[in-house]
């Protein structure tokens, strides 16, 4: 209640600062922009433009779906179908809402294919036209894959009678060594597109400068804010003079950041912080997509080979600075760690290449970026709910919000209201309710009887199928995706056999926690287990504090009397309890960082105060 009290002052002191009767200032105060990262679009009711193809008809409603099987998306950290009814249900949110601004910060598509694409420009559009949403993207890992097309496909779609389709953009791509699999589908609809096509298709939402807009540059751009032309823009914009030098090949690469003014005062930087660091093989063949490294790295790349970026962002901020603009930073990439600080605590327990320790950005960044005059940024990529907050030598101070994906556990988007040009409000809307999300369970069902019928194993949970909103099923995704593939993937070996095999009375006991409570007290240990920890680690992770309200605070309470009574026991040192100490500091980490729900940014103090009582 303190912090709303707080907040309630704040917001009036600035009425009196600013006078809120004036009602341009108002309007201003009360700009929103939405943020969905990591959309992962696939469109499910898409069409192949170049084959007869319909894909699998959905004994539910009739309709023909281009979907993939549930086997593969509960292998997949993020949800590859019923996150397009998500998606659908988020838009109409922020239209209910009147929000003005949509930003997609990267992965919007499920892997640049021209399929998928094409859906999201369909309700883009859509959405412009009936809403009058402005939408503003920048490109993440998956779209595109590599910097130019690439032929490709995949092996999961949904397929008669249960089986798996396979689906390559070309003849030669797949061999089959199953009979009764069905035959291939070809169809250059589900290549991978490459930077030039995928912002053709994508012209209109901010990677290219409109009439509207006033005004609009790139890094490349030799124009200056106060001598602005809209043709020279244009003529500047082509897809040809927005290309770097990676040495030592110095192969020209596509960078497709941009800065953009859509309305009077409002600067939206787009950081294309894709980095596709270049082979040996790329001399002489500098189209050839196979011949340049994934850009999942993200920032850490950027220090190294796209110099020019970080020289462009202090130009910007010094630029909105000296011309009074409200600066709205985005891109696909974190800038701070997004483990709540216990990404050391993680390798030690994991090693070092386990639970995407690679993609955690280096404190240079961080430093580098908050010189540069970043403030706030809001980025994507990992799909989990954070707030990380550094503060430079030089007393600089960035706040890094990431936004959660709307095909994961939490799904939610970021919604930011601008308060001024240094004080912001960030709040975090979950998706509980998704209509239609069920829609393509019938088809579930029948891959599933197929699963059992040929006695394949690793099948995915049925139960899966009874949940009640899409909140409950992103949840249920990411608990097999835990018994799927992070068992296997993430955890040593000693140390989950342990918790796997333990009751939570087993653990509390192994602990030495004092706790002198009645036998129905001590039952309650008894209903949870070791993977149950487990799986609430990954919630916690994903979705921060928003995961206690699944979790139970009984439960937390529970693991917090463990883990506290297994991190006073200093002398303990035997491997075994080494790890439990590790896994519950990284715990208490995950339940003790700066806010993530919602939160009002201060800039100018480079403070955040929390909204939740």
């Amino acid at each position: 209640m303190i912090h709303i009290v707080k907040y309630i002052l704040i917001s009036l002191l600035f009425c009196v600062v600013l006078g809120c009767h004036n009602n341009d200032e108002k309007q201003s105060a009360q700009l929103q922009i939405a943020f969905m990262a990591d959309v992962h679009l696939q469109d499910v009711y898409g069409t192949f433009n170049d084959t007869d193809y319909k894909g699998v008809l959905n004994p539910g409603n009739g309709k023909y779906v281009m979907a993939r099987t549930m086997q593969a998306q509960l292998h997949s950290t993020r949800i590859f179908n019923e996150n397009y009814f998500a998606f659908l249900a988020a838009l109409d949110d922020v239209a209910q809402r009147g929000v003005k601004y949509v930003v997609l910060p990267g992965d919007f598509s499920d892997d640049g294919q021209p399929i998928n694409v094409r859906g999201l420009q369909r309700i883009l559009d859509t959405y412009t036209q009936k809403h009058g949403i402005h939408f503003l993207a920048t490109t993440g890992n998956h779209d595109p894959v590599r910097p130019y097309a690439t032929d490709a496909g995949k092996t999961n779609f949904m397929g008669e009678g249960g089986k798996s389709q396979t689906v390559m953009s070309k003849e030669g791509l797949y061999i089959s060594k199953n009979k009764d699999e069905h035959p291939v589908v070809i169809t250059q609809d589900i290549r991978k597109m490459g930077y030039k096509e995928i912002i053709a298709s994508l012209h209109d939402f901010g990677f290219f400068p409109k009439k509207t807009d006033l005004y609009w540059e790139t890094p490349f751009t030799k124009y200056a804010y106060d001598d602005y032309d809209f043709l020279e823009a244009q003529r500047q914009a082509v897809f040809e003079h927005r290309k770097y030098l990676i040495s030592p090949y110095y192969t020209p690469i596509p960078d497709v950041s941009y800065l953009v003014e859509p309305e009077k005062d409002v600067w939206f930087l787009a950081i294309d912080a894709n980095v596709y660091v270049p082979s040996e093989k790329v001399k002489g063949n500098p189209e050839v997509p196979a011949n340049y490294k994934s850009a999942s790295i993200g920032y850490k790349n950027v220090l190294t080979h796209k110099k020019h970026l970080i020289e462009w962002v202090k130009e910007v901020t010094q630029r909105a600075e000296k011309y009074g603009k409200t600066l709205i930073v985005f891109s696909h990439y974190p800038m701070v760690d997004f483990n709540d600080d216990a990404t050391s605590h993680i390798k030690k327990l994991m090693g070092e290449g386990k639970m995407q320790m690679h993609r955690v950005p280096e404190e240079n960044v961080a430093r580098i970026f908050a010189n540069a005059g970043i403030k706030l940024h809001f980025g994507g990529h990992m799909h989990i709910n954070d707030t990380g907050i550094r503060k430079s030598e030089k007393g600089n101070c960035l706040i890094n919000v990431q936004v959660p994906s709307l095909a994961a556990y939490v799904p939610a988007y970021k919604l930011l209201t601008v308060k001024s040009k240094d004080l912001m409000e960030v709040e975090t809307i979950v998706l509980d309710s998704v209509p239609r999300f069920k829609e393509l369970f019938p088809l579930y069902e029948k891959e599933h009887d197929y699963l059992n019928s040929i006695k394949a194993g690793n099948i995915w949970n049925k139960d899966i199928l009874t949940v009640s909103t899409y909140h409950e099923f992103t949840s249920w995704h990411l608990r097999e995706l835990v018994r799927l593939r992070f068992l296997k993937s993430d955890w040593p070996e000693d140390f989950k056999d342990f918790l796997l095999k333990s009751s939570g009375r087993d653990l509390l006991m192994y602990s030495k926690a004092t706790l002198n409570e009645s036998e129905k007290i001590l039952k309650e240990y008894d209903s949870w287990t070791g993977f149950d920890m487990i799986y609430d680690f990954y919630r916690l992770r994903s979705a921060d504090k928003l995961a206690i309200k699944d979790i139970g605070w009984n439960r937390i309470q529970q693991y917090q009397l463990i883990n506290s009574a297994i991190l006073k026991q200093i002398n303990e040192r035997s491997p075994m309890f080494v790890d439990f100490q590790n896994f519950a500091t990284v715990l208490h980490h995950f339940l003790n960082g700066a806010p993530a729900d919602h939160f009002l940014v201060d800039l100018e103090k480079g403070e955040i105060t929390d909204l939740i009582d």
